[in-house]
């Protein structure tokens, strides 16, 4: 059996993105969104910070495109500079934050879609 795949009808940008706000001042862009994938650019200026939390069935990759990122996978604190990324396991808990003094633009792809897949992490 053939696999039916939908080809792009546009090119995906920021500008012309669903876009969301979170947090103190942090945006994202989905730039896939369907109901297996998510991938979504984001924006966190410097000082900013999501809480910890897990995700039960999604598995996520998070890759910067610029500035630095902090991620916290299990209490291991993972440094990532633009163009470094790092794979998140379900069900572990996790936080990014921006300590730069600089803006972060990173890449989170989500495997099935993490939201509503979001706990609060207690660790």
């Amino acid at each position: 059996m053939a696999l039916l795949m939908m080809l792009p009808t546009e090119v995906t940008n920021t500008a012309n993105a669903e876009h969301y706000g979170w947090g103190d001042g942090c945006d994202a862009w989905y730039l896939v969104k369907n109901d297996r994938l998510h991938i979504i650019q984001e924006s966190m200026p410097p000082g900013t910070s999501e809480t910890r939390h897990l995700h039960q069935r999604a598995q996520q990759f998070f890759y910067v495109l610029r500035g630095e990122a902090t991620l916290d996978v299990n209490g291991q604190v993972l440094l990532l500079r633009e163009n470094e990324g790092a794979w998140v396991p379900a069900g572990t808990p996790h936080r990014i934050q921006n300590l730069s003094k600089g803006e972060l633009q990173f890449l989170v792809t989500s495997e099935p879609p993490s939201h509503g897949d979001r706990e609060e992490a207690t660790c």
